[in-house]
C-alpha cells in the first residue's frame, strides 16, 4: 500500500500543459465532407418537394380553369357534345400553356446554372491556388479552424475540384441541373390530371344535377389540393384552404352566372 500510495497514475487522454501539441489533435477533416452530403440531400429533398407542390398547384390550376369553362357554357344551356368540345378544348389549350410557360421558366433557370458552371470551371482551369484559398475562406465562415480548413478544402479539391466548388460556392450539383423538357411535361400532365375532374363532373351526372355535382366535386378537390399544397410549403392548412376553395367557388359562380344570364344557344 505504501509503495502504490506514492505512485501517480494520470488518464492517458490527458497531456501535460507543458507537452508539444500533436500534429494528429488536429480535428479529423472528414466530419466536413459528410456534412457537405448532408447539406445536398437536404438539398435534393427540398427540390423534390419544390416540383411535388409545383405538380400540385398545376392540378389545382387544371381544376378550376376546365371546371370554369364547362360550368359557363353548361349555364348557357349548351348541350353535351358543345360541353366537351369546350371542356377539352380548354384542357389541351391549358396544358399546352402552362408547358411552354414552365418549359420557357426553367429554361432561363437551366441556363444560368450551366453558365456558372461553366464559369467554375474556367476559374479552376486558369487559377487553382486561387480557388483553393476560396475554398479554404469558405470552410473557414463555416466555423473550421484555419488549419482545419485548409486540410478539408485540399482533401477535396483532390476528390473531385469542381463538384466541391459548386457545392460551397454555388449550392449546385452539376447532375441535378433542372430540365425544361421534364418540368415541361410535369407541368402539362399535372394540368391534364386536374383537368380530368370537372370533365366527369359535368358528363357523368343527369342534365340537371350537372351543375351543383361539379361545383362539390371541384370545391372538395381544391380543399385537397389546397390543403396538400400548403402543408409542402409550411404555410398553414386551414387559412391556405379555406383561400383556395374560395377562390375556386367564386371563379365557377362568376363563369355559370355569365352563361346563364347570356343565354347563348351554342351549335
Amino acid at each position: 500500500m505504501a509503495i502504490l500510495s506514492t505512485l501517480h497514475f494520470r488518464p492517458a487522454s490527458v497531456r501535460p500543459a507543458d507537452a508539444p501539441a500533436r500534429p494528429d489533435s488536429v480535428p479529423a477533416p472528414s466530419a466536413r465532407p459528410a456534412s457537405s452530403a448532408s447539406a445536398r440531400l437536404s438539398g435534393s429533398l427540398a427540390s423534390r418537394l419544390n416540383w411535388l407542390r409545383a405538380g400540385v398547384l398545376g392540378a389545382n390550376d387544371g381544376i378550376v380553369s376546365v371546371a370554369a369553362i364547362v360550368v359557363g357554357v353548361a349555364g348557357a344551356g349548351a348541350s353535351t357534345p358543345t360541353i366537351i368540345a369546350a371542356g377539352a378544348a380548354g384542357l389541351v389549350g391549358g396544358a399546352i400553356s402552362m408547358a411552354l410557360g414552365e418549359y420557357v421558366s426553367v429554361s432561363s433557370q437551366s441556363d444560368s446554372q450551366r453558365s456558372r458552371i461553366d464559369q467554375q470551371k474556367r476559374e479552376l482551369r486558369d487559377d487553382p491556388a486561387g480557388e483553393l484559398d476560396v475554398l479554404t475562406e469558405l470552410y473557414q465562415e463555416r466555423g473550421l479552424a484555419p488549419a482545419t480548413a485548409r486540410q478539408v478544402a485540399v482533401e477535396l479539391t483532390g476528390q473531385d475540384a469542381l463538384k466541391a466548388h459548386l457545392s460551397m460556392e454555388l449550392n449546385i450539383v452539376e447532375d441535378e441541373v433542372a430540365n425544361p423538357w421534364h418540368a415541361a411535361g410535369a407541368s402539362a400532365l399535372a394540368f391534364t390530371l386536374g383537368a380530368i375532374l370537372p370533365m366527369l363532373a359535368i358528363l357523368l351526372p343527369p342534365a340537371e344535377l350537372r351543375v351543383p355535382v361539379t361545383f362539390l366535386a371541384v370545391l372538395v378537390a381544391l380543399a385537397a389540393t389546397g390543403a396538400l399544397g400548403a402543408a409542402l410549403g409550411g404555410s398553414r392548412i386551414l387559412r391556405a384552404t379555406v383561400r383556395v376553395v374560395l377562390g375556386g367557388a367564386a371563379a365557377l359562380f362568376v363563369t355559370w352566372l355569365v352563361g346563364t344570364l347570356l343565354g347563348v344557344t351554342v351549335f
